[in-house]
């Protein structure tokens, strides 16, 4: 019988696609410098999530800021 090789799963820098080892320091990022980029991304909202909050415990934690949409009272 052979020994099954075991397959390694080959992960990419989500910023510059150079190849990252799971066990890097900057995982799951190739260095610092694509860290930040990535986080400057955020920041500056080039990325979103876009899905509605439907959870109504999180809309009450949020003052209620989705409740209004969709035929809401206003009190103004």
């Amino acid at each position: 019988m052979t020994a099954k090789k075991k397959a390694v799963k080959q992960f990419r820098c989500p910023s510059c696609g150079m190849p990252v080892n799971a066990k890097d320091e900057d995982f799951p990022f190739c260095s610092d410098r694509c860290r930040k980029i990535d986080l400057g991304k955020w920041a500056t909202g080039v990325y979103k999530i876009s899905s509605p909050i439907l959870d109504p415990e999180v809309l009450e934690d949020l003052g209620g800021l989705g409740t209004t949409r969709g035929g809401g009272t206003d009190e103004s």
